[in-house]
């Protein structure tokens, strides 16, 4: 065990490893079992993950069970409706604090309790730093919304229902009644968000027990599942499996064909590369068009459909949608069980075939994400065509240039603004580097004087991302951001913006000539961030594109598990 190096042996040092770490635990503990931490992002200020201590409960018992040493151990938790200036730019904190914490105590595997958004990527990101055992419990989704008798989408109808306000269709009065309505259970957005998402990559990628994800939060089979993974990171411990053993490059693939399935957030896009970069698998952006965009979408869920988690789950959950494209499945990729993904398909069923499709009859036939580049975007942009309106994904008109957030909300609502719906809005400043972390703002509040006319999308561009639950044909992750020196940064208003899903295109008509003419606008400039200490500041020298996955670059790759110099 590497346990061992602080427990074996009469030594002074040994002793004081024992002693204070003993504290009521059997004296067999330190005679070669197995010691386990639960990696917790619980907090009460991450609501979507304050049931965790629950869960490590469970999770415990079972390490009793099956022999091991639990040892709760907090970790950062980032709730992504509470953080600014956004929960994204503490991923890479989050993970790397995770991955010290594991690499320097008496650990020998950990089970990784995430659920919020950034929480299960950075977990992931430090378990395949660290390589050592590993298994997620994802903390799962909260129940339906109800709201005048209809469901509510956490996030998705949040979008739809301001814009109502905005547009004067509803009353504040009503809006805040609805508010109280929309949480109504522990767990994360019960819409395929980010945050349900995630819960469904790390299934796919191999990294939880098999059909775990989208269990929801309040239901008791989570705990139940739970206890169950608690006694299988003891046996991964014993088997030494570990986390660069069960994600290889065909688990990517696999996640990648899952997450167009599913419909699932572009935030994975960011999250499966940085994860990839940890573990040295050669996963680029254009895997993600070319393994992905010609998937057929058979959840009917918000924000493509108009399911919640809830009915997923009911209705035959991940394992029933994966059973339908397993031919598209690589059965080489195992689990934390040892065994095939593909092999726990056979017994899926669908049970309502309103939340989940058949293939022969998905809800869209290519839904996958879609990778554009062009002269606005070298290193790549990306779209998601499920989310989007169809008539708007070849559009050709003037740009509408925002230089930051603030620009954007000080000009938007102004009833004189030159802007029809032909307009293509652009939000730049956005990105890794210039807000910083890169802000789910792509998706952005259309003008009121447009949705007063009924016009409820308009083609959008950005160098940040937007919320998996968001929808609207948004055009985002734009590489290299205009605070790198990206061509965003130089496009003004009025410049003729052309998209074109199908050809995989987008740019701008100007001349690269008149393009190496132009200067960045000084109040663009002026709006990107400029920290002069701590972690921001150690962030923006270091933190990589969108299209690398927004990792620190001093990261990238694993540093292994030995154990560090005696301390007494």
């Amino acid at each position: 065990m590497r346990s061992d190096n602080w427990f074996a042996g009469q030594t002074k040092d040994a002793f004081v490893h024992r002693a204070w770490l003993r504290r009521g635990i059997p004296d067999d503990s330190f005679d070669g079992r197995p010691h386990i931490a639960i990696a917790n992002t619980g907090s009460d200020l991450s609501p979507c993950n304050s049931h965790f201590d629950e869960i490590a409960a469970s999770v415990k018992q079972g390490i009793w069970e099956a022999g091991g040493v639990p040892h709760n151990m907090p970790s950062i938790s980032l709730g992504e409706a509470q953080v600014r200036p956004t929960a994204m730019l503490w991923r890479n904190m989050a993970a790397m604090a995770t991955e010290e914490l594991l690499r320097a105590n008496p650990i020998d595997g950990v089970v990784l309790l995430g659920g919020c958004d950034k929480t299960i990527p950075a977990l992931l990101m430090a378990a395949a730093s660290v390589n050592i055992p590993a298994i997620v419990v994802p903390g799962g989704p909260m129940l339906n919304g109800i709201f005048e008798g209809r469901q509510l989408g956490c996030g998705t109808d949040v979008f739809r229902l301001s814009e109502e306000v905005r547009a004067g269709k509803m009353s504040k009065d009503k809006f805040q009644r609805a508010e109280s309505s929309m949480i109504r259970s522990r767990g994360h957005c019960n819409t395929m968000g980010t945050a349900s998402t995630m819960g469904i990559m790390a299934e796919v990628l191999g990294m939880t027990i098999p059909g775990i994800a989208g269990t929801p939060a309040a239901d008791s089979r989570l705990l139940q599942a739970s206890q169950e993974t608690g006694r299988l990171i003891v046996k991964m411990v014993h088997d030494d499996l570990k986390p660069s053993q069960i994600m290889v490059r065909a688990s990517f693939i696999n996640a990648i064909v899952a997450l167009a399935a599913t419909g699932g957030s572009t935030n994975a896009i960011v999250h499966l590369l940085a994860i990839a970069g940890r573990l040295g698998v050669p996963l680029k952006l254009e895997d993600f068009d070319k393994h992905g965009s010609n998937i057929p979408l058979l959840v009917n869920l918000l924000p493509a459909g108009k399911h919640l988690m809830e009915d997923l789950y009911r209705a035959g959950g991940l394992l029933a949608v994966l059973k339908e494209v397993a031919d598209l499945l690589d059965s080489s990729a195992i689990t934390v069980t040892g065994k095939p993904l593909t092999d726990y398909l056979s017994d899926a069923e669908i049970y309502d075939e309103s939340v989940i499709s058949r293939r022969k009859a998905p809800l869209q036939e290519n839904a996958g994400i879609v990778v554009l580049r062009g002269n606005l975007a070298p290193n790549g942009a990306v779209i998601k065509p499920a989310a989007a309106t169809k008539e708007l994904l070849k559009h050709r008109g003037p740009a509408l240039v925002f230089d930051s957030v603030e620009d954007f909300h000080n000009r938007i609502d102004d009833p004189n603004l030159d802007v029809d719906e032909n307009t293509v809005l652009v939000l730049r400043g956005c990105g890794p580097k210039g807000y910083p972390g890169m802000p789910e703002v792509s998706n952005m509040a259309l003008p009121p004087k447009l949705l007063e006319k009924g016009i409820r999308d308009m083609v959008r561009i950005c160098d940040g991302r937007m919320s998996g639950t968001a929808y609207g044909t948004v055009v985002l992750h734009v590489a290299p951001e205009a605070a790198a020196g990206g061509p965003l940064g130089l496009i003004q208003t009025g410049d003729i913006i052309i998209l074109d899903v199908e050809a995989r295109k987008l740019s701008v008509e100007i001349s690269d000539e008149e393009m190496a003419k132009r200067k960045p606008s000084e109040a663009m400039v002026k709006s990107f961030a400029n920290p002069t200490r701590g972690w921001e500041n150690l962030y923006i020298k270091h933190v990589m594109q969108a299209d690398l996955g927004v990792d620190l670059d001093f990261l990238v790759g694993s540093s292994g598990s030995q154990v560090g110099r005696e301390s007494h």
